[in-house]
């Protein structure tokens, strides 16, 4: 007999969350410090952000967490900074050659982990599953840009029984 769960959103939300960390967390083990890094690493190979600053803004980290993100990335020769040719005094954060090879070798690690997952829905139930929570996740940082997501993250994942 199939064991009852609680119908309860944020329960559901968490015990997804909590696996989907955790095997993260287990694959993401050539990003400096993990997630976190990986988030910083896909947005500056996926999106163009002119700045330090504006790729912490985007990602909701504060500017000094993102100071040390960056420096671990670059030290393990992932990103590199770069003069910004519109304001001598910013510095554009680029993903070195190696850091694209490594960013797609962890998305695939990722992806892995986010397809066993979600193992109990059929592949168009993971594909609607993982639309509907970007929109609604998009959503809300749209209504809240200043939240930050790591914290939250941290804050759920720190309250485990």
């Amino acid at each position: 007999m199939a064991q009852r769960v609680a119908r309860n959103l944020g329960w559901a939300l968490a015990v997804v969350l909590r696996r989907w960390h955790d095997g993260v967390e287990e694959v993401l083990f050539d990003v400096p410090h993990g997630s976190r890094g990986y988030h910083v690493l896909s947005t500056v190979v996926h999106e163009d952000l002119p700045t330090q600053a504006a790729l912490a803004a985007h990602l909701s980290i504060d500017r000094t967490v993102m100071t040390y993100l960056i420096d671990a990335l670059e030290a393990d020769g992932l990103v590199e900074r770069k003069p910004d040719p519109a304001d001598r005094r910013a510095r554009r954060i680029v993903a070195t050659d190696h850091g694209g090879k490594v960013l797609a070798a962890a998305e695939r690690r990722v992806a892995a982990v986010e397809q066993a997952m979600l193992a109990a829905l059929g592949p168009d139930e993971q594909a609607v599953f993982q639309e509907l929570t970007q929109r609604a996740a998009s959503r809300i940082h749209y209504e809240d840009p200043d939240a930050d997501p790591c914290t939250a993250v941290q804050e759920a994942l720190s309250e485990r029984p």
